[in-house]
């Protein structure tokens, strides 16, 4: 899943892809580059961004989908409102993403039910501007399984089918480094919860501190290689898929990982 941000102020590349035109460029070149999903997102939420409103977030987001979908990519709405979901959804998109996982906007699940479409359901505890706050666990792992499980139970609720969702444990969202490491390190367990994963961890803070060169974190466009890492032993674990920056290095990861899968007979 490669990742087209039409934002002034996402962590990591705000600003390059925020007019329509170099947004779609860039999706584009995901797409050329083995991206099987591209996601569209019109509303920053890095660690203490603000909210925009909705027709904002469209004005933003649903032209880079339309023109994106014309060209027979598969896109995926990255956002957290039934409005702007359901724009997405009309000008071409087949997949919805929610970082807050069906708890922001109740309207949204609803919105997915009747569509039919896929849905990620992300562990969220609230809203970018004071999440890190909430980054209070004993037990990360078994926390983070039992608060998605509620969600996937919520969203079922509410109309899903539950074959339509695919769970993302929220790498970087009400975490630490040290929750972070935690949760990709027990994707089995995480997987227990019987839907597949996905894992959004390209150029996050907690690479730039393992990457700390002479105790500066080392910067987002220079955690690259750190992300492709992560994509290999993510893929080795069983994530459905990898939502990532740079889509080439990351999908030669998983090739390679398949190569080694079938070498031992799927094992």
């Amino acid at each position: 899943m490669g990742v087209v941000n039409v934002t002034p102020d996402s962590f990591s590349d705000g600003g390059r892809h925020f007019l329509t035109a170099a947004a779609i460029e860039h999706g584009l070149s995901l797409h050329a580059a083995g991206a099987d999903i591209v996601d569209i997102g019109g509303e920053s939420t890095r660690p203490g961004a603000t909210r925009i409103d909705a027709a904002e977030e469209i004005r933003r987001a649903v032209p880079v989908v339309r023109e994106l979908a014309a060209a027979g990519v598969t896109v995926s709405i990255d956002t957290m409102r039934c409005e702007t979901a359901a724009a997405a959804l009309e000008a071409g998109a087949v997949m919805v993403n929610d970082v807050s996982g069906g708890a922001a906007d109740v309207e949204l699940p609803v919105l997915v039910a009747e569509a039919g479409v896929p849905y990620v359901v992300m562990h969220w505890r609230g809203h970018s501007a004071d999440m890190q706050q909430r980054a209070d666990y004993t037990d990360v792992v078994a926390e983070v399984s039992a608060e998605l499980r509620a969600r996937l139970d919520a969203v079922v609720a509410a109309g899903v089918d539950r074959d339509q969702i695919v769970l993302d444990p929220g790498v970087g969202f009400a975490k630490t480094a040290a929750h972070n490491w935690a949760l990709l390190a027990a994707l089995d367990r995480l997987a227990e919860l019987g839907r597949p994963l996905l894992i959004g961890a390209s150029r996050k803070s907690f690479l730039g501190a393992l990457l700390a060169d002479g105790g500066a974190p080392r910067d987002s466009d220079a955690r690259a290689d750190a992300t492709v890492a992560v994509t290999a032993l993510a893929a080795a674990a069983g994530a459905w898929a990898v939502r990532v920056h740079e889509v080439r290095g990351n999908a030669d990861a998983v090739r390679v990982v398949a190569a080694m899968a079938a070498a031992r007979g799927g094992r």
